[in-house]
Protein backbone atom coordinates (compact mmCIF):
# COMPACT_ATOMS: atom_id res chain seq x y z
CA UNK A 1 0.00 0.00 0.00
CA UNK A 2 1.31 3.32 -1.12
CA UNK A 3 2.46 5.55 1.83
CA UNK A 4 -0.38 7.97 2.38
CA UNK A 5 0.37 12.20 1.37
CA UNK A 6 2.48 13.67 3.33
CA UNK A 7 4.15 10.86 5.57
CA UNK A 8 7.90 9.52 4.21
CA UNK A 9 8.18 6.54 2.61
CA UNK A 10 9.94 3.71 4.04
CA UNK A 11 13.45 3.53 3.45
CA UNK A 12 14.76 -0.24 1.84
CA UNK A 13 18.14 -1.55 3.17
CA UNK A 14 19.20 -1.54 -0.65
CA UNK A 15 18.32 2.12 -1.50
CA UNK A 16 20.58 4.75 -1.55
CA UNK A 17 18.45 7.16 0.79
CA UNK A 18 18.95 4.35 3.26
CA UNK A 19 23.46 4.48 2.86
CA UNK A 20 22.79 7.99 3.29
CA UNK A 21 20.84 8.15 6.65
CA UNK A 22 23.57 5.51 7.76
CA UNK A 23 26.28 7.78 7.37
CA UNK A 24 24.32 10.59 8.57
CA UNK A 25 23.55 8.88 11.79
CA UNK A 26 27.87 7.33 12.09
CA UNK A 27 28.79 11.09 11.40
CA UNK A 28 26.59 12.53 14.34
CA UNK A 29 27.76 10.06 16.28
CA UNK A 30 31.28 10.67 15.87
CA UNK A 31 30.75 14.04 16.72
CA UNK A 32 29.01 13.48 19.87
CA UNK A 33 30.83 10.52 21.08
CA UNK A 34 33.51 12.60 22.58
CA UNK A 35 30.99 13.98 25.17
CA UNK A 36 30.53 10.25 25.86
CA UNK A 37 34.28 9.55 25.95
CA UNK A 38 35.08 12.17 28.56
CA UNK A 39 32.35 10.79 31.04
CA UNK A 40 34.13 6.98 30.70
CA UNK A 41 37.58 7.93 30.91
CA UNK A 42 36.47 9.95 33.92
CA UNK A 43 34.55 7.70 35.72
CA UNK A 44 37.07 4.66 34.84
CA UNK A 45 40.26 6.57 35.74
CA UNK A 46 40.53 4.84 39.45
CA UNK A 47 39.44 1.45 38.34
CA UNK A 48 42.93 -1.38 38.98
CA UNK A 49 44.22 -1.93 35.67
CA UNK A 50 42.66 -5.30 34.82
CA UNK A 51 39.05 -3.71 35.17
CA UNK A 52 39.56 -0.54 33.18
CA UNK A 53 38.88 -2.08 29.88
CA UNK A 54 35.73 -4.24 31.34
CA UNK A 55 34.77 -0.79 32.38
CA UNK A 56 35.20 1.46 29.18
CA UNK A 57 33.44 -1.50 26.95
CA UNK A 58 30.16 -1.92 29.50
CA UNK A 59 30.47 1.82 29.81
CA UNK A 60 30.32 1.72 26.29
CA UNK A 61 27.62 -0.34 25.68
CA UNK A 62 25.32 1.47 28.08
CA UNK A 63 25.84 4.24 26.49
CA UNK A 64 24.75 2.94 23.17
CA UNK A 65 21.95 1.09 24.50
CA UNK A 66 20.47 3.55 26.55
CA UNK A 67 21.11 6.19 23.41
CA UNK A 68 18.89 3.17 21.27
CA UNK A 69 16.46 3.00 23.88
CA UNK A 70 15.65 7.06 24.57
CA UNK A 71 15.59 7.77 20.92
CA UNK A 72 11.93 6.66 20.61
CA UNK A 73 10.70 8.36 23.88
CA UNK A 74 12.70 11.03 24.37
CA UNK A 75 11.53 13.45 21.62
CA UNK A 76 7.89 13.76 23.34
CA UNK A 77 9.97 14.40 27.17
CA UNK A 78 11.94 17.11 25.38
CA UNK A 79 8.77 19.33 24.73
CA UNK A 80 8.09 18.49 29.14
CA UNK A 81 8.65 21.88 31.14
CA UNK A 82 11.41 21.71 33.53
CA UNK A 83 13.22 18.18 32.11
CA UNK A 84 16.67 19.77 31.08
CA UNK A 85 16.13 21.58 34.16
CA UNK A 86 16.65 18.50 36.33
CA UNK A 87 18.60 17.29 33.85
CA UNK A 88 21.20 19.74 34.05
CA UNK A 89 20.96 19.91 37.92
CA UNK A 90 21.93 16.24 37.89
CA UNK A 91 24.67 16.61 34.99
CA UNK A 92 26.13 19.39 37.41
CA UNK A 93 26.35 16.72 40.26
CA UNK A 94 28.06 14.84 38.16
CA UNK A 95 30.64 16.74 36.64
CA UNK A 96 31.52 18.03 40.29
CA UNK A 97 31.57 14.76 41.69
CA UNK A 98 34.20 13.48 38.74
CA UNK A 99 36.54 16.56 39.09
CA UNK A 100 36.74 15.58 43.29
CA UNK A 101 39.62 14.28 44.20
CA UNK A 102 39.23 9.89 45.01
CA UNK A 103 39.40 9.45 49.09
CA UNK A 104 42.26 8.14 50.69
CA UNK A 105 40.42 5.07 51.19
CA UNK A 106 39.70 4.40 47.65
CA UNK A 107 41.85 1.95 46.83
CA UNK A 108 40.47 -0.97 49.51
CA UNK A 109 36.87 -0.99 47.48
CA UNK A 110 36.04 -4.08 45.18
CA UNK A 111 37.19 -3.74 41.78
CA UNK A 112 34.06 -5.17 41.25
CA UNK A 113 31.44 -2.76 42.82
CA UNK A 114 33.85 0.40 41.67
CA UNK A 115 33.40 -1.31 38.10
CA UNK A 116 29.62 -0.93 38.50
CA UNK A 117 29.89 2.52 40.27
CA UNK A 118 31.59 3.69 36.97
CA UNK A 119 28.96 1.87 34.81
CA UNK A 120 26.45 3.61 36.57
CA UNK A 121 27.76 7.27 36.72
CA UNK A 122 28.21 6.50 32.77
CA UNK A 123 24.57 5.27 32.17
CA UNK A 124 23.45 8.49 34.40
CA UNK A 125 25.28 10.63 32.36
CA UNK A 126 24.83 9.66 29.05
CA UNK A 127 20.72 9.77 30.03
CA UNK A 128 21.37 13.21 30.79
CA UNK A 129 22.96 13.87 28.00
CA UNK A 130 21.20 12.11 25.26
CA UNK A 131 18.48 14.67 25.89
CA UNK A 132 19.75 17.14 23.42
CA UNK A 133 21.27 14.72 20.59
CA UNK A 134 18.63 11.60 20.43
CA UNK A 135 15.89 13.79 18.73
CA UNK A 136 18.51 14.54 15.85
CA UNK A 137 19.21 10.93 15.55
CA UNK A 138 15.88 10.05 15.65
CA UNK A 139 14.97 12.92 13.10
CA UNK A 140 17.78 10.81 10.11
CA UNK A 141 16.37 7.45 10.91
CA UNK A 142 12.99 8.82 10.44
CA UNK A 143 11.53 5.66 12.42
CA UNK A 144 13.44 3.26 10.40
CA UNK A 145 14.34 0.98 13.51
CA UNK A 146 17.31 -1.17 11.90
CA UNK A 147 18.81 2.19 10.42
CA UNK A 148 19.01 3.85 14.10
CA UNK A 149 20.28 0.02 15.09
CA UNK A 150 23.39 0.01 12.60
CA UNK A 151 24.04 3.80 12.65
CA UNK A 152 24.23 3.89 17.15
CA UNK A 153 26.06 0.55 16.93
CA UNK A 154 28.40 1.63 15.40
CA UNK A 155 29.28 3.98 17.25
CA UNK A 156 30.84 1.34 20.08
CA UNK A 157 34.13 1.43 18.61
CA UNK A 158 34.44 4.99 18.13
CA UNK A 159 33.46 5.56 22.36
CA UNK A 160 35.77 2.67 23.26
CA UNK A 161 38.71 3.87 21.32
CA UNK A 162 37.84 7.55 22.51
CA UNK A 163 37.92 6.22 26.38
CA UNK A 164 40.58 4.66 26.13
CA UNK A 165 42.42 7.96 24.26
CA UNK A 166 41.28 10.07 26.84
CA UNK A 167 41.95 7.56 29.71
CA UNK A 168 45.86 7.68 28.75
CA UNK A 169 45.93 11.69 28.38
CA UNK A 170 44.10 11.72 32.00
CA UNK A 171 46.83 9.72 33.44
CA UNK A 172 49.42 11.43 31.91
CA UNK A 173 48.17 15.15 32.56
CA UNK A 174 45.85 14.88 35.79
CA UNK A 175 44.65 18.71 34.62
CA UNK A 176 42.89 17.34 31.94
CA UNK A 177 40.37 16.27 34.38
CA UNK A 178 39.35 19.74 35.50
CA UNK A 179 38.74 20.56 31.90
CA UNK A 180 36.84 17.36 31.25
CA UNK A 181 34.35 18.60 34.05
CA UNK A 182 34.01 22.29 32.83
CA UNK A 183 33.00 20.55 29.51
CA UNK A 184 30.25 18.63 31.56
CA UNK A 185 29.27 22.02 33.06
CA UNK A 186 29.40 23.46 29.92
CA UNK A 187 26.86 21.02 28.26
CA UNK A 188 24.94 21.53 31.58
CA UNK A 189 24.73 25.48 31.30
CA UNK A 190 23.64 25.41 27.72
CA UNK A 191 21.08 22.28 28.16
CA UNK A 192 19.52 24.56 31.15
CA UNK A 193 18.96 27.45 29.17
CA UNK A 194 17.28 25.67 26.34
CA UNK A 195 14.60 24.21 28.78
CA UNK A 196 10.98 25.34 26.80
CA UNK A 197 10.34 26.47 30.44
CA UNK A 198 13.31 28.73 30.88
CA UNK A 199 12.77 29.81 27.46
CA UNK A 200 9.19 30.94 27.55
CA UNK A 201 10.47 32.97 31.15
CA UNK A 202 13.25 34.76 29.61
CA UNK A 203 11.87 35.79 26.55
CA UNK A 204 11.84 33.05 23.93
CA UNK A 205 14.61 31.25 21.73
CA UNK A 206 15.84 34.26 20.46
CA UNK A 207 16.58 35.87 23.68
CA UNK A 208 18.32 32.32 24.96
CA UNK A 209 20.00 31.85 21.92
CA UNK A 210 21.70 35.19 22.60
CA UNK A 211 22.88 34.11 26.08
CA UNK A 212 23.36 30.22 25.80
CA UNK A 213 27.35 30.70 25.22
CA UNK A 214 27.32 32.97 28.56
CA UNK A 215 25.41 30.42 30.67
CA UNK A 216 27.61 27.58 28.96
CA UNK A 217 30.59 29.24 30.47
CA UNK A 218 29.19 29.62 33.44
CA UNK A 219 28.12 26.43 34.13
CA UNK A 220 32.07 25.37 33.37
CA UNK A 221 32.54 27.91 36.05
CA UNK A 222 30.29 26.97 38.85
CA UNK A 223 31.73 23.63 38.17
CA UNK A 224 35.57 24.29 38.38
CA UNK A 225 34.65 26.49 41.62
CA UNK A 226 32.69 24.14 42.96
CA UNK A 227 34.66 21.10 43.01
CA UNK A 228 37.61 23.30 43.96
CA UNK A 229 35.84 24.61 47.29
CA UNK A 230 34.42 21.12 47.87
CA UNK A 231 37.46 19.85 47.71
CA UNK A 232 39.22 22.55 49.82
CA UNK A 233 36.45 21.86 52.52
CA UNK A 234 36.84 17.78 52.61
CA UNK A 235 40.70 18.57 52.55
CA UNK A 236 40.58 20.62 55.77
CA UNK A 237 37.78 18.16 57.61
CA UNK A 238 40.59 15.28 56.83
CA UNK A 239 43.24 17.48 58.53
CA UNK A 240 41.11 18.41 61.21
CA UNK A 241 40.18 14.54 62.12
CA UNK A 242 43.53 13.09 61.56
Amino acid sequence: MPAAQGEPLPMSISSPEFWLAFLQLVWINVLLSGDNAVVIAMACRSLPERTRKWGIVLGSGVAVGLRILFTGIVATLLALPWLKVVGAVALFYIAIDLALPDDEGAESVKASESLWRAVGTVALADIVMSLDNVVAVAAIANGNFLLLVLGLAISIPLIVAGSSLVMAMLDRFPILVWAGAALLGWIAGEMLLSDAAVMDRLGGHEVTEHWSLLAAAAGAVFVVATAWIWGRVRSARADTTA
